[in-house]
């Protein structure tokens, strides 16, 4: 077996901007009996307040996860094989929104992107309600993750 290149760690930028350049991670949780639980979720990356937000509904698993231990933890593969970030932190979930157009609800608008904005505004928060949706706010305290440089090119994020 040939020896590659050692994995490189990012830098801070290099892993917000693989995490903004992303959509899927896999949000690990802590389940009752200490094991993970990992599950994939779409997310929302807020550089500037260090955030990770989810949507989820409030029945799931994993906002009894969190209620019980809030550590949590999003593994984001890059753009590539070559690269991954780890967003670690202390996580909890919102409560549930139950007035289409209440700040919860608006929190989960706020979420999607502008490509993907609903076009009927008033029946998304409806259905919100409806599914009794609630944000899991991931608030990342360590941030790592690394790139392989494969073939001399160098790949830093999400690329």
């Amino acid at each position: 077996m040939t020896q590659g290149p050692a994995p490189r760690a990012l830098s801070d930028e290099a892993l917000s901007d693989l995490l903004a350049g992303q959509q899927f991670g896999t949000l690990a949780t802590v389940k009752q009996s200490g094991h993970p639980h990992l599950t994939t979720m779409v997310y929302s990356w807020d550089p500037r307040a260090r955030m990770v937000r989810m949507s989820t509904t409030a029945d799931r698993i994993k906002v009894k996860h969190l209620q019980r231990n809030p550590r949590a933890s999003l593994h984001v593969q890059g753009g590539d094989i070559w690269s991954f970030a780890v967003a670690e932190g202390t996580a909890e979930a919102s409560e549930t929104t139950t007035v289409p157009g209440d700040a919860v609800g608006r929190e989960l608008l706020a979420m999607i992107p502008a490509a993907a904005k609903p076009e009927d505004e008033d029946a998304f928060l409806k259905g919100l309600v409806a599914e009794r949706r609630v944000v899991i706010r991931l608030r990342v305290e360590r941030l790592y993750g690394t790139a392989l440089d494969i073939g001399g090119q160098a790949r830093d994020s999400a690329d």
